[in-house]
């Protein structure tokens, strides 16, 4: 057997599932703790293999033409293209380093099963392209984040009425797409999408998980922003109406700007995390309503970056959290002393998100603002307003845990060596992404290009 002849793709959905299985009876935290971790690194290893056999020659599933492929109804289960080849191996990535930073008081709660199971689900969706392949996948994927708030014992019917008014949308919009209705199934999938996103008025769902269920799980389910990839896949191919993409625009800058006031005024860290996402989420779904290559390349560029940047921000909160319980924002706490490696990370990484000179946001941004500014004015000064705020907000929530009178513990509440290796893997990615940003870039134009024709590329050894 070669390295080409391996479904690596597969291989990166079925390892954490088979985990999941396996984990599902182990009563030893540790010990599961330990097995997580060489499930979803081995899980990891066969994302980046996929995506490598992607980008240097091989077929559209990461392997080669010849490998013997799981395949549904004649085709291929699981595929790669210039859109998804980065983002399979970079959820991976976050599910293994949000499963290595968990701290060993917050254990307890948190269950590795779940995570894996939620891993295999999310790196399947943004495997899957056809249709009905993903919309099964995204229904199935919001049943983990129900069962851990079910199992925690905190409220359901907030997340519960918003996924099932999610699930309704969508089902329905792929049944209008299947008798080729394209207008009203791009009305309706857009719905699905926005309700997904968390914009406004259907962006409670978020702050009540961030509130309710675990810092960890919440994160995963939102950080891929897994609504952006429904609507590259399911709406943009129908060539929706202009007015769908002008209300998508106008809904979602409304939100990004309602959400970067709220995250500014917050007094509880979560809550903010919260708003501070549901901001970034919307001001990426801004490129779509632009309609134009460098907007669009643009927004996913930013894309992955938000994804990156605010998963270290959020590994970091929920490290705070794991020390000093629930954070506040309405006093100033002076955690800096206790913890000055937390401080670093959290200013480092809340800055990335917001687009900060030197790291990966920056290009995003620019590219999102000077598509904007070409296309429209208004909307380009409504994002650099949305991104201010955000700036604001970052800057404030630090100020307001990591400054004041001193704060000295009984205990050593230093960063713990796994920790240090999660948040700062993303911190070098945040890095480089800022400082050699070409190659990255050159692959989100590429894959905005495929997605404003409608003809995604199947393969990748010509065009990588």
């Amino acid at each position: 057997m070669t390295f080409g002849s391996v479904p690596w793709l597969e291989c990166a959905v079925a390892v954490p599932l088979a985990g999941a299985l396996c984990l599902s009876r182990v009563c030893d935290v540790r010990a599961a703790s330990r097995w997580c971790l060489a499930f979803m690194g081995t899980g990891l290893a066969c994302a980046v293999a996929a995506w490598a056999g992607f980008a240097f020659g091989g077929a559209a599933d990461g392997s080669s033409p010849d490998a013997v492929l799981p395949r549904l109804f004649g085709r291929p289960v699981f595929t790669l293209d210039a859109l998804s080849a980065p983002l399979v191996p970079l959820v991976a990535l976050l599910h293994f380093l949000t499963a290595l930073a968990t701290a060993r008081t917050k254990m307890t709660r948190f269950s590795f099963a779940w995570l894996l199971a939620g891993a295999a689900l999310r790196v399947a969706t943004f495997a899957c392209r056809g249709p009905w392949d993903l919309g099964v996948l995204l229904l199935v994927g919001v049943a983990p984040a129900y069962f851990e708030l079910r199992r925690r014992g905190r409220p359901v019917r907030v997340y519960a009425v918003h996924m099932a008014l999610f699930a309704g949308l969508l089902v329905t919009g792929l049944l209008a797409r299947a008798i080729d209705a394209p207008a009203l199934a791009a009305v309706l999938l857009m719905g699905a999408v926005l309700v997904r996103s968390g914009t406004c008025p259907v962006h409670v769902w978020v702050t009540n998980l961030f509130e309710n269920g675990s810092f960890g799980g919440a994160l995963l389910f939102v950080a891929p922003i897994t609504g952006m990839y429904a609507a590259l896949r399911l709406v943009l191919p129908l060539h929706p109406p202009e007015w769908v993409l002008q209300t998508v625009g106008i809904v979602s800058l409304a939100t990004a700007v309602y959400a970067a006031g709220m995250a500014v005024v917050q007094a509880d860290a979560r809550r903010f995390f919260a708003y501070l996402f549901l901001s970034h989420a919307s001001l990426v779904l801004v490129g779509l309503e632009l309609h134009t290559s460098i907007s669009l390349t643009g927004a996913l560029a930013l894309w992955g970056s938000v994804m990156v940047s605010l998963s270290g921000f959020g590994l970091t909160i929920r490290a705070l959290e794991a020390r000093f319980g629930r954070l506040t924002l309405s006093e100033f706490r002076g955690l800096y002393a206790a913890s000055p490696a937390l401080a670093v990370c959290f200013l480092l990484t809340g800055l990335a998100s917001v687009g900060f000179p030197g790291m990966s946001g920056f290009i995003a941004a620019e590219l999102l603002v000077d598509g904007a500014v070409g296309t429209n004015l208004f909307v380009g000064l409504v994002v650099v307003g949305a991104a201010a705020l955000n700036g604001v907000a970052v800057l404030r929530a630090y100020f307001a845990l990591f400054t004041g009178t001193r704060y000295t513990p009984g205990v050593s509440v230093g960063i713990t060596t796994r920790e240090r290796v999660a948040v700062l893997t993303l911190t070098a990615l945040i890095f480089a992404a800022g400082f050699f940003p070409q190659a990255y870039v050159l692959t989100r134009h590429r894959a905005a290009e495929e997605a404003l024709a409608g003809e995604p590329a199947t393969e990748g050894r010509a065009e990588h």
